[in-house]
């Protein structure tokens, strides 16, 4: 499975800033070995659902640590059999792309 998800802590830094607990989330999600692509808005991950689901729940939990309350935004791709996927559906479209328009 792909999952994208969001984290958002209610609450803030000294700063105004959520960037730490932000990081803090990633880097579960990049210590857990699993597949993984981070952008401006989400973290994807793949891989089986138990263990997927159990990287974005450590990664609620580490910020939770911080913030009295979090948010999560979570947007799965449940796809049996299928592995690669995080790299694989991107190289799709931009094959599709790059073909002349009929």
């Amino acid at each position: 499975m792909l999952a994208a998800f969001s984290i958002t802590p209610s609450a803030a830094d000294d700063t105004g800033s959520v960037s730490e607990a932000v990081a803090a989330a990633i880097r579960v999600v990049r210590e857990s070995g699993l597949p993984n692509r981070t952008d401006a808005m989400f973290t994807t991950v793949e891989g089986e659902w138990d263990e997927v689901m159990g990287v974005v729940k450590q990664a609620v939990d580490v910020v939770a640590e911080v913030s009295p309350r979090v948010g999560l935004v979570l947007k799965a791709d449940i796809r049996p059999g299928y592995d690669g996927q995080l790299t694989a559906k991107v190289e799709r479209v931009e094959q599709a792309l790059a073909e002349p328009g009929e």
